[in-house]
């Protein structure tokens, strides 16, 4: 293993560490469902697919200040790479940014929340930290 692949680990396990000890919140990536029953009203449109959950976690949520004209309730998400792989896995998509891009949402504390935007911290050109806003 180079230098590089040995440095991006060790940040990973430091974020990992760090987001068990500070936070250790859950919050659930909303995805529409694949599949629909195999029935004539669901080729008419009218049946709900429904949506999917991929629980994240440890999380680290940060309330953020809104303006007065602006969302109700606006929050930052620090996930750990660990914490995005299993979902990444599950899902068949190459990276966790796929899972943000194509999440129609984020639940947290029961309230639906919109994927704003997310960056991506790196270390030694390996991602070890996804930041995630999200609106409400």
């Amino acid at each position: 293993m180079t230098m590089t692949g040995i440095s991006g680990m060790v940040a990973i396990r430091a974020a990992d560490a760090m987001l068990r000890t500070l936070g250790g919140a859950e919050v659930a990536l909303l995805f529409a469902a694949a599949g629909l029953p195999a029935d004539r009203v669901a080729e008419l449109g009218l049946v709900d697919p429904g949506v999917e959950q991929a629980l994240i976690s440890p999380v680290l949520v940060r309330e953020l200040t809104t303006e007065n004209n602006g969302p109700r309730r606006r929050i930052e998400l620090v996930a750990g790479r660990s914490a995005m792989a299993e979902q990444v896995s599950q899902r068949n998509v190459a990276s966790a940014e796929v899972l943000f891009e194509t999440a129609l949402g984020v639940v947290y504390q029961g309230e639906m929340f919109h994927i704003e935007g997310y960056v991506v911290e790196r270390f030694a050109g390996v991602a070890y930290l996804y930041r995630v806003l999200a609106v409400a």
